[in-house]
């Protein structure tokens, strides 16, 4: 019975370390996606602090692709130091996780005041030049987030550059994707995109920071089932004198 127990831990501790192989590739994936879709946002969000919980999260799923062949070899050779060390290693990365999570949290709560304080700054600074690189983040975001101004499409009237260009229109790139013949007037706001940017854009790094909040608590638990497996079967070899004859191809006496 004890045998059994301990041939179905191994099994499923062997079928974590193949998903910790999937899961390094994941958290790998998440990471890059934060980073490039803060390089399209950076100029709302100055704060490269943010970038942290990316960094971590890389780090680790590159760490998961060497705990998995640890664990699979730690497992087949039935190896007392090896599982011991994947435990190790395990319960630091799970640690590393949760750190992970808090700091998604952390930085989730600033992303409003953050983006606040830095939008008013980028849309003074438009010019309407696109090789002006607030400018092209304006222009980019408006047509990503179908949006316009930072509340709404009259926040331009407040602009250097409309006040300087005097044609009483906003940027091309306030204009609706279903409207052919916009050219940005404000004689004609049905053309143009309704609602502010901010609003959208805090929502957007928002879901960045909890794409990484999720993708670590998922990961967690299943470190946490992986923990479990190697321990009992570390528990149960040491305690259960066939299991050890089996290994070391001994018989009773």
């Amino acid at each position: 019975m004890g045998q059994c127990g301990i041939t179905s831990s191994k099994t499923v501790l062997v079928f974590l370390n193949l998903i910790f192989w999937g899961a390094a590739g994941i958290l790998c994936y998440v990471g890059a996606y934060v980073f490039i879709t803060y390089d399209d946002y950076d100029h709302f969000f100055e704060d490269v602090y943010t970038l942290i919980p990316a960094v971590v999260i890389i780090a680790v799923g590159a760490l998961l692709f060497i705990i998995g062949l640890i664990g699979c070899c730690a497992t087949i050779r039935e190896s007392h130091c090896g599982l011991a060390t994947f435990v190790i290693i395990l319960l630091l990365v799970f640690v590393t996780e949760v750190v992970v999570v808090v700091l998604g949290y952390v930085y989730r709560a600033k992303v409003e005041n953050e983006v606040d304080r830095s939008i008013q700054k980028v849309y003074k600074t438009y010019n309407g030049t696109n090789p002006d690189a607030a400018s092209r983040a304006i222009d980019y975001v408006q047509r990503q987030l179908h949006c316009c101004g930072i509340h709404n499409y009259s926040d331009w009237e407040n602009t250097d550059w409309f006040k300087e260009t005097k044609n009483q229109s906003v940027p091309l790139s306030c204009c609706r994707e279903t409207t052919s013949s916009c050219n940005g007037s404000l004689a004609y706001p049905s053309n143009l995109y309704a609602e502010g940017c901010e609003a959208l854009v805090v929502k957007k790094l928002q879901e960045i920071m909890m794409h990484i909040i999720w993708a670590a608590l998922a990961f967690a638990a299943i470190q946490l089932l992986g923990m479990l497996c190697a321990c009992i079967v570390l528990c149960r070899r040491s305690r259960d004198p066939a299991y050890e004859l089996l290994i070391t191809g001994g018989t009773y006496a």
